[in-house]
C-alpha cells in the first residue's frame, strides 16, 4: 500500500459505516407446529431485516436458543435500524467494472454507507475523493421502479432533454441507480447522448445495498471489482445500471427492502441546494424534480417537493404513465375552475384503475393530488406531442430558473454558471426588465473571467460598453484570475520583463502588463500602460483612494479611471499614406496643449479610453483563444489585432520552450499563433481582391492603438512569412524600393547610368501621384513639394488661393495634380524646370538608388581601404587613408544618430533594440577596431606596427559587410542565409571538434617538447599545429626555431607581431571555406544539399 492512498482510504473508513443487524426478531409470529427445538423450522424463519438466523452475524452475542417468547418477555417489540443494527468502518468502496457493456469502457465509484450518514460528509466524498465537478444544477430523477414501457416520442424527450441539460450546465444527475424502471431509461439516454468521460457523466445512483444483487461482489477495500448487471430474472433483488458513473449505496441492516435511500437523498439534495453554484456567485444550487411514470409513492413525493420552503420544481413528462399523467391531467383541467362532479367521479374511478387500487386508497390519492394542484406555480407539464412546446432541455432549465423565485440578477447568474446564453436571452434579459445599478456590469465581469464568450456577446448585443464598463480595477481583476498554470506563466512573464522575483501573493498592475507587453513584442513598442502620465495618474489614485485597504474600494472601482475630454477618442489608422496636411490656423494652442498635458487627476481620470484592444490583450496573455476570437472581431483595426495576437503568441512560445515547460504548451502557443496568423493573411487578401490600393494602405498605416506600429512592421518582428509573401505586401514592397522610379526592365544598368551620367534622369519613366498614392510619404518629401509650389505662385505674384487636392485615386497625373492651380498663372519654363528640380529629388531619394550610390561608394572606400593596408605605411596618413578615415568617422557619426533617433525614449532601450541587430554589431566593432589602430598609428614603432596589424583585422569586418549587400539579391540572399543558419547550428560541431583537438594537442606536444618552457606560445602550439594537420598542413614550427636559448627567444618576439594575425585569419579562412565545401557536398543522388531558408 502507497503512502499517498493511506490517507484517503483511512479517511473512507473513518467517516463512512455500514450497518449490520445484532437481534433477531421473527418478521411472523405464526409458529411452527414442531416442537420449538425443531431446529430446521428456526433456520427457515427470517427476521425482520429480511435475513435468515444463519445469515447473522453473533459477534458480540450467542444466537437465540428458541423462537419462542419466554415468560415476561414482549412479544411484540418492533424491529428498528438504530436499536438492533450496530455501526462498523466499512468494508466495501472503490471501482466496479460492468462487464457487459462491450461498446465501450463503463466503471464506476461506490461506496457503502449508513444510512444515517451526514450530508456533509458525502458531498466531501463526491468532491474530492471522486473528483467530480461541483453541480451547478441538480436534476432528481423520480419515477417508477419496475420496468415499464415509455412511447418513443417521450423516450426521445425525455432522454436528450435531460442529458442535453445535465451536459451543458455541469449538472448532476440522482437516480436510484437499478437497472430497471426510470433508472434504466437514465442509464439509456446516458449511453446514446452522454460522454465516455466519468467525470462528465456526474450519474449517481443513491441505491438501497440490501436490494442489489450480488452484493457480496463488492466487497473490498478500495477494490476493483468486476460486476455483472444481468441478474437472475427469479430473483426479487435488483442489479446496478452499468451508465452510472457513482454509486452511494445505503445500508440500514436490511436485506431486499425498498426505501430506505429516499431520506439520505433528500438530506444529500437540501445540503447541495446549499452550497454556491459558482465560487464568484452567491446564487444557491437549483434542484428540479424530474418525474416519469411513477406508483403511488411519487404522489407523495411530488407533495413533498413542491410544499418545501423553498419549493423544489417539479417537471412532469406528460404521456409518460401512470403519476405522470395523472398529475398532468389534473393540472391542465384545474386552471381556473374545479373539477366537475361527474369528471371527478370518472377520475377516481381512473387512479383506482391505474394503480389497481380500492376506493378509499384512491380518494387518498385524490385528496394528495388536489394538495399538488395547490402549488401548481411549482409544476412544470411537458408535452412531447405538442408542437409549440420549446426544446426538453430549455424547457428543464427554464423549470429551474423560475421555480428559485430569484432576482433578475441572480437568475442571470444561474444562466451564466449554465453557459446558456440562449436561457438568459429568451427569459432574463426580456424587454421591460429592471436592473439594479451595476448589476450587468458584474455580470460582464463574471462572464470575462468564467470565460463565457456566448455571455460577453449577448451583454455588447444588449448594449454593454467597452468604455464604460472597463476600469483599471476591473482590467487588473482580470489578469489577477487565478487560473493555475496561465496564471503562472503569466507570473514568468512579470518576473522576466522586470527581470526580478516576485514573492508569493503578488497583486499584477497595469503596469506589469505593460511591460510585458513590451517584453514580448520587442523593439521599439511602448505600451499604453507604461507611458508616463498613465504612471502619474495611476500611482496617484493608489495614493488617494487607497484601492487595497479601502471598504469603499467597490464603489470607485465602479468609477474608473475614464477619460473626460469628450474629444479623446480611439483614432484608428492616425497616421495613413494620405497627402500630409498641415493643422488648422484657427486652431489653439491652448486647445493643443489640453490634448497633450496630463489631466490634472483631481477626479482620478486617465487619458486613456479603455477598449476592446485593452480586452483582445488580455484575452490572449491569458491564453483565451476562443475570447480572443470573439473580442478580434468587433470594434476596428482587425487586421493589426491579427498581427499583434501572432506575435504575443509567437514570443510567448518562445518563452515557454526557453523555461523548459510542457511541450504541449508551446505547440498550443504556435498552433493559436498559426491561426491568427492565417485570419491576418485571409483578411489582407480579401481586402486585396477588393481593392488593392487600400489593401496596401493597411500594411503601411500607423495604428495609433499600438504604438504607432504598421501590420507590416509587426508580421515581420513575428517573422509571419505568408503575411510577408502575399502578392500584397510584395507589390507594396517593390513600390517602397523602386519609390517614384517606374522601371520594370534592366532597372539596374538604368539607375548606375543615370547615376554616372546625371542629365539621364531627366530621360527616366516616373510614376504618377495615382500610383503613388499607397506608398506612404516622407515628411520632408511632402514639405519639399509644398513649398517648391508656394514659392512659384510668390514668385509669378499671383494671388489666387490654394484649393485643396483631389484624391490620389482618381487617377490625376503628377502634373495635374501639383501644378493644376499655378499652371494658368506661371510660365511653361518655370513649370519645367521646377519639374526637373523634383524627378532629381525622386530620383536621389528613391531607396533603390540609394542603396546603389551605397554600394558603389563603399566599393570605392574598400579599395582604398585595401590599397592603404596593401602599401607601407608612412609617418603621416597619405591622401587615401585620409579618405579612409573621413568615410569611417562619417559612419561612426551616422550610427550615433541612429541610435539617438530611435523611437525608444531611454537611451538603454535604444542601444539594446540597436545592439539586437547583427551587422550593427559588426559596424560597432569594426569602428571600435579601426579607431583603436589610427591611435596607435600616429605612434612610433612597435605601436605603429600593431596599428597596421589593427587595420589588416580591421579590413575583414569591412568586407564581410559586402554581405549584407548581397542579401538583397533574390539569388544571393538564400544563399546568404542558408550559411547563416548553418553556422550557428555548426557552433556545437565545431566545440566537439576542439575538445577532440584540444586532446590530441596537448599530448602531441606534451610528447614532442618534453623541455619546453613556460610561453603563451605553448597554447598557440596545441591549437593551430594539430589544426593544420586536419588540412594536411604538417608544419613543426619547432625546426624553424633556432636552438640557441638566447636567439630562441628574440626569433619567438620578432615572430610573435605577425604571425598571430596570419595564424587567426588562416584558421578562419579554412573553417569558412571548409563550411562553404560542406554545403555544396554532392549527396547520394547526385544532387545539392538545399536548406530551406
Amino acid at each position: 500500500m502507497s503512502f499517498t492512498e493511506k490517507p484517503r482510504k483511512s479517511w473512507i473508513e473513518e467517516n463512512f459505516s455500514k450497518r449490520e443487524c445484532v437481534k433477531f426478531i421473527p418478521s411472523s409470529r405464526d409458529l411452527h407446529r414442531c416442537t420449538p427445538v425443531c431446529q430446521v423450522c428456526q433456520s427457515l424463519i427470517r427476521c425482520c431485516c429480511g435475513r435468515l438466523t444463519g445469515e447473522h452475524s453473533w459477534q458480540e452475542s450467542l444466537p437465540p436458543a428458541s423462537l419462542h417468547p419466554g415468560p415476561g418477555q414482549d412479544v411484540e417489540e418492533d424491529w428498528s435500524t438504530e436499536l438492533h443494527t450496530r455501526a462498523s468502518p466499512t468494508n466495501a468502496y472503490g471501482t466496479v467494472d460492468f462487464e457487459d457493456t462491450a461498446t465501450r469502457v463503463c466503471r464506476a465509484k461506490y461506496v457503502r454507507v449508513a444510512v444515517d450518514s451526514k450530508p456533509e460528509v458525502l458531498l466531501q466524498l463526491m468532491l474530492r475523493e471522486w473528483q467530480m465537478e461541483r453541480p451547478k444544477l441538480l436534476l432528481t430523477v423520480q419515477g417508477g421502479s419496475e420496468n415499464f414501457i415509455l412511447p418513443p416520442k417521450v423516450n426521445q424527450a425525455f432522454s436528450k432533454g435531460l442529458i442535453t441539460a445535465a451536459l451543458s450546465t455541469g449538472a448532476w444527475i440522482l437516480t436510484d441507480g437499478i437497472n430497471t424502471g426510470v433508472s434504466k431509461y437514465v442509464g439509456e439516454a446516458v449511453k446514446i447522448f452522454g460522454g465516455h468521460d466519468l467525470r462528465t457523466r456526474n450519474t449517481v445512483g443513491i441505491t438501497p445495498w440490501g436490494v442489489i444483487d450480488n452484493n457480496t461482489d463488492l466487497i473490498g477495500r478500495d477494490a476493483f471489482r468486476p460486476y455483472q448487471p444481468l441478474g437472475n430474472p427469479l430473483s426479487k433483488r435488483a442489479c446496478l445500471n452499468g451508465f452510472h458513473s457513482h454509486f452511494l449505496l445505503v445500508d440500514d441492516g436490511t436485506l431486499g427492502k425498498h426505501g430506505c435511500q429516499h431520506g439520505l437523498r433528500r438530506k444529500l439534495e437540501k445540503h447541495i441546494q446549499l452550497q454556491k453554484i459558482h465560487p464568484r456567485l452567491n446564487q444557491g444550487v437549483p434542484v428540479v424534480c424530474v418525474v416519469v411514470e411513477g406508483g403511488p409513492a411519487i404522489v407523495s413525493t411530488v407533495l413533498h417537493y413542491v410544499s418545501n420552503v423553498p419549493p423544489v420544481p417539479v417537471f412532469v413528462f406528460e404521456g409518460s404513465g401512470r403519476a405522470a399523467d395523472l398529475l398532468a391531467f389534473l393540472h391542465k383541467q384545474t386552471i381556473d375552475r374545479q373539477l366537475d362532479a361527474d369528471i371527478e367521479e370518472d377520475f377516481l374511478i381512473r387512479i383506482g384503475d391505474v394503480f389497481g387500487i380500492e376506493r378509499a386508497e384512491a380518494t387518498h390519492l385524490y385528496t394528495l393530488l388536489l394538495q399538488c394542484i395547490d402549488h401548481r406555480q411549482s409544476i412544470t407539464i411537458f408535452d412531447s406531442e405538442s408542437e409549440d412546446q420549446m426544446p426538453p432541455d430549455a424547457a428543464i432549465l427554464t423549470t429551474a430558473l423560475k421555480g428559485t423565485k430569484a432576482s433578475a440578477a441572480e437568475q442571470l447568474s444561474m444562466t451564466l454558471a449554465w453557459d446558456r446564453a440562449d436561457i438568459a436571452q429568451k427569459e432574463v434579459l426580456v424587454y421591460g426588465q429592471h436592473w439594479q445599478v451595476g448589476s450587468l456590469e458584474q455580470a460582464m465581469l463574471d462572464a470575462l473571467v468564467m470565460d463565457r464568450v456566448s455571455f460577453v456577446k449577448l451583454l455588447i448585443d444588449n448594449g454593454m460598453t467597452m468604455s464604460r464598463f472597463l476600469t483599471v480595477d476591473r482590467l487588473e481583476e482580470l489578469y489577477n484570475t487565478p487560473q493555475g498554470q496561465t496564471h503562472r506563466f503569466l507570473h514568468h512573464l512579470v518576473e522576466d520583463a522586470k527581470q526580478t522575483s516576485l514573492p508569493i501573493g503578488y497583486h499584477l498592475s497595469l503596469i506589469d502588463m505593460g511591460l510585458v507587453i513590451e517584453y514580448l513584442i520587442g523593439g521599439a513598442y511602448r505600451s499604453t500602460y507604461t507611458r508616463k502620465h498613465f504612471r502619474a495618474a495611476y500611482s496617484r489614485m493608489q495614493e488617494k483612494e487607497g484601492r487595497w485597504g479601502s471598504s469603499a474600494s467597490l464603489s470607485k472601482h465602479r468609477r474608473g479611471l475614464m477619460p473626460t475630454s469628450a474629444s479623446l477618442q480611439d483614432l484608428h489608422f492616425f497616421r495613413t499614406a494620405q497627402p500630409y496636411k498641415r493643422k488648422e490656423q484657427d486652431e489653439s494652442p491652448e486647445r493643443s496643449q489640453e490634448i497633450t498635458q496630463s489631466p490634472s487627476l483631481g477626479d482620478a481620470s486617465l487619458l486613456v479610453s479603455f477598449n476592446f484592444n485593452d480586452l483582445f490583450v488580455w484575452a490572449v496573455l491569458q491564453q483565451r483563444q476562443q475570447m480572443a476570437l470573439f473580442l478580434w472581431q468587433h470594434s476596428e483595426e482587425a487586421l493589426a489585432r491579427a498581427t499583434v495576437a501572432c506575435k504575443l503568441y509567437r514570443s510567448m512560445a518562445v518563452e515557454a520552450r526557453q523555461s523548459s515547460m510542457d511541450d504541449n504548451i508551446t505547440e498550443r502557443f504556435k498552433t493559436y499563433s498559426l491561426e491568427f496568423g492565417q485570419l491576418a493573411v485571409d483578411m489582407l487578401d480579401c481586402a486585396f481582391r477588393q481593392n488593392e490600393q487600400m489593401a496596401m494602405k493597411l500594411l503601411t498605416s500607423e495604428m495609433e492603438a499600438w504604438s504607432h506600429f504598421t501590420c507590416l512592421q509587426m508580421a515581420v518582428s513575428s517573422c509571419h512569412r505568408p503575411f510577408v509573401s502575399h502578392s500584397s505586401t510584395q507589390t507594396l514592397l517593390t513600390d517602397l524600393w523602386t519609390g517614384p522610379l517606374n522601371m520594370r526592365k534592366n532597372s539596374f544598368w538604368k539607375i548606375i547610368l543615370s547615376l554616372l551620367l546625371p542629365p539621364a534622369i531627366l530621360v527616366l519613366e516616373f510614376k504618377s501621384k495615382a500610383e503613388m498614392c499607397h506608398v506612404p510619404q516622407t515628411h520632408e518629401a511632402m514639405l519639399f513639394g509644398l513649398d517648391s509650389v508656394k514659392s512659384v505662385s510668390a514668385t509669378e505674384g499671383t494671388d489666387q488661393p490654394q484649393t485643396d487636392s483631389q484624391d490620389a485615386e482618381r487617377g490625376l497625373s503628377c502634373h495635374d495634380k501639383c501644378f493644376g492651380p499655378v499652371s494658368e498663372t506661371v510660365s511653361s519654363i518655370t513649370v519645367q524646370c521646377l519639374s526637373w528640380i523634383t524627378r532629381l529629388y525622386d530620383f536621389y531619394t528613391a531607396p533603390v538608388v540609394k542603396f546603389w550610390f551605397h554600394t558603389m561608394s563603399y566599393l570605392a572606400f574598400l579599395m582604398l581601404f585595401s590599397f592603404v593596408v596593401l602599401v607601407k605605411m608612412g609617418d603621416q596618413p597619405s591622401v587615401q587613408e585620409w579618405l579612409v578615415i573621413v568615410y569611417i568617422l562619417s559612419t561612426a557619426m551616422e550610427k550615433a544618430r541612429e541610435v539617438l533617433m530611435s523611437e525608444p525614449r531611454k537611451l538603454r532601450q535604444k542601444l539594446k533594440i540597436w545592439f539586437s541587430e547583427y551587422w550593427n554589431i559588426s559596424d560597432f566593432i569594426a569602428i571600435l577596431l579601426f579607431l583603436a589602430g589610427l591611435a596607435m598609428r600616429w605612434q612610433a614603432d612597435p605601436y605603429r606596427t600593431a596599428g597596421r596589424i589593427t587595420y589588416c583585422l580591421d579590413i575583414i569586418f569591412w568586407f564581410v559587410r559586402v554581405l549584407d549587400l548581397l542579401a538583397v539579391n533574390q539569388h544571393a540572399g538564400p544563399y546568404l542565409t542558408m550559411i547563416t543558419k548553418m553556422t550557428s547550428n555548426m557552433f556545437f560541431i565545431v566545440v566537439m571538434m576542439a575538445i577532440v583537438l584540444l586532446s590530441f594537442g596537448v599530448s602531441r606536444k606534451a610528447i614532442l617538447s618534453p623541455e619546453e618552457e613556460p610561453s603563451w606560445s605553448l597554447a598557440r602550439d596545441i591549437v593551430f599545429q594539430p589544426y593544420w594537420m586536419i588540412y594536411g598542413e604538417h608544419v613543426m614550427m619547432v625546426n624553424h626555431v633556432p636552438q640557441h636559448p638566447s636567439l630562441r627567444h628574440s626569433s619567438r618576439q620578432s615572430i610573435c607581431s605577425s604571425s598571430i594575425s596570419s595564424w587567426s585569419t588562416s584558421s578562419l579562412h579554412f573553417l569558412t571555406t571548409s563550411t562553404l565545401i560542406w554545403l555544396q557536398r554532392p549527396t547520394s543522388c547526385g544532387s545539392t544539399i538545399v536548406i530551406a531558408t
